[in-house]
């Protein structure tokens, strides 16, 4: 049991000190061609960046582009069905996109799934918003924004210009969530 801890704790300290290293590796001011080119960026330098372009498919199979909420305060958040933090985030994305949607707030979620097994969760549990999915492209968007590790869930925030206002690796609070939200608003 013990051996079990101290294994799971060097594995997480391990990400950390990778996530920690590549923040240093990397110069201060960015360009659109290191975001689109895959180059690891550190989650701070992309703040005030442009979001990058991408599409991908819906879960009605329709493929969808990042343009389309252009204008729009927009909350990106990478999940899966399997992951208990974003199973609990989901009810207050719900809530705060119906609080806040008529004021030009639009989440989106990105399932690190295929659409069958996103389709019944949605439905079940009512979303009120786009959800893409995707496995590798999801990933390989997923390190656009600064997630190499592939941790979930993990939030973007975009102001109505599409710039990166805000990252979160981990669990997103409501109370977090709608201070950042209704200051771009």
């Amino acid at each position: 049991m013990i051996t079990a801890v101290v294994v799971v704790s060097c594995f997480i300290a391990g990400i950390f000190l990778s996530d920690y290293i590549r923040s240093k590796e990397h110069p201060d001011k960015i360009s659109l061609d290191q975001l689109s080119s895959g180059a690891q960026i550190s989650m701070q330098d992309l703040l005030g960046k442009p979001s990058p372009d991408f599409s991908l498919m819906d879960v009605s199979g329709q493929r969808r582009n990042v343009s389309e909420w252009k204008g729009k305060v927009l909350a990106i958040n990478f999940w899966a069905t399997w992951c208990p933090p974003c199973l609990e985030e989901i009810p207050h994305f719900i809530k705060l996109q119906d609080k806040y949607g008529h004021q030009g707030l639009q989440f989106l979620g990105i399932a690190l799934e295929s659409v069958d097994e996103v389709l019944g969760f949605a439905n079940e549990h009512g979303i009120n918003y786009p959800l893409l999915v995707g496995e590798q492209e999801v990933i390989k968007l997923a390190g656009k924004f600064g997630n190499y590790s592939g941790g979930l869930p993990y939030t973007v925030i975009l102001d109505r210009n599409g710039h990166i206002s805000f990252i979160k690796k981990g669990p997103l609070s409501v109370t977090e969530a709608e201070q950042v939200i209704t200051s771009l608003l």
